[in-house]
């Protein structure tokens, strides 16, 4: 954790700091001023766009009973582009830029899916509840108890019919003490 804060806020600033410097010596300082501030302004622009289209499409999905995956990451995404973006300096506005790219979110978005079902599978690996240090218990069941099966969060599913849902039994509930 000290190594990502460090990495934030020293690292980065000056980088940022050297950059500015450079792009001044090659267009003049007023310009480098004015470069900043128009991608802060067009970057607002951009983020607001994308951020109440994300909301929209999170909202419509909702109401149609689907999950939102790829829209929420989207959302998450374009809130973290928006901070790039406000951040004064020339790195964090094409890190925000990028962001804001829908091409290079599916690309971040499919690298941590490939990661986490890594994870979800090395870590199904190891014991499970009940089990102690080394203690395997034999599986009855002629298929593996760990499946590989893949999982994407932000695929699109057409909502259930009633015949296809689940029962759900309503009552009242009395807590008698």
């Amino acid at each position: 954790m000290f190594k990502v804060l460090f990495l934030l806020f020293i690292v980065v600033p000056i980088v940022e700091i050297a950059l500015l410097i450079q792009v001044s010596d090659v267009i003049g300082g007023f310009a480098t001023i004015a470069l900043v501030i128009a991608t802060a302004i067009l970057g607002a622009k951009l983020v607001k766009q994308q951020g109440l289209g994300a909301y929209s499409n999170v909202q419509r999905q909702m109401a149609s009973g689907q999950l939102p995956g790829q829209d929420l990451f989207t959302g998450l995404c374009v809130i973290i582009a928006g901070v790039f973006l406000m951040t004064p300096g020339i790195m964090t506005d094409a890190l925000g830029f990028m962001l804001l790219t829908p091409v290079i979110r599916q690309k971040i978005a499919k690298t941590l899916i490939e990661q986490a079902s890594v994870k979800m599978q090395s870590s199904a690996q190891g014991n499970m509840f009940g089990q102690g240090f080394g203690q395997q218990q034999p599986h009855q069941d002629t298929q593996a108890p760990f499946q590989e099966q893949k999982f994407d969060p932000f695929e699109r599913k057409a909502p259930q019919s009633e015949s296809q849902s689940n029962t759900t039994i309503e009552g009242e509930y009395q807590r008698k003490d």
